[in-house]
């Protein structure tokens, strides 16, 4: 299905090269019998990987910019049709609420110097 936009054809166009440029999309030739070959574009394991985050977004939209005719996309199960849940969990299996993690360096935090500039 193809959505209209308001976005310039070049950019989108630019757009599509460079998710392609940095791994997240590759494209793929296809071809309808009788036109001209196409291209499609399709995730790869770096941008399936992005999955998570799109349903961070979706939630977010939902909540902060909502729509009066209700949910503007619905994410689903392909195998049951459940609605499908983003939930942040601990390794001891807890749900967690933003409020309740907390961020500390990891190993490969480095130590700033007085002039913003990281040293190692």
């Amino acid at each position: 299905m193809r959505v209209p936009t308001p976005i310039p054809r070049q950019v989108l166009s630019d757009r599509l090269a460079a998710l392609v440029d940095q791994g997240l999309l590759r494209r793929v030739a296809y071809q309808v019998p009788g036109q001209h070959q196409r291209s499609e574009y399709r995730l790869t394991d770096a941008g399936l990987a992005l999955y998570p985050v799109l349903l961070a977004l979706i939630d977010w939209g939902d909540a902060y910019l909502p729509v009066t005719e209700g949910r503007p996309l619905a994410v689903e199960h392909r195998g049951c049709g459940a609605e499908v849940r983003l939930e942040v969990r601990c390794a001891d299996g807890h749900v967690l609420a933003p409020r309740v993690m907390a961020m500390r360096p990891g190993p490969g935090a480095r130590r700033r110097s007085a002039t913003g500039s990281s040293s190692s």
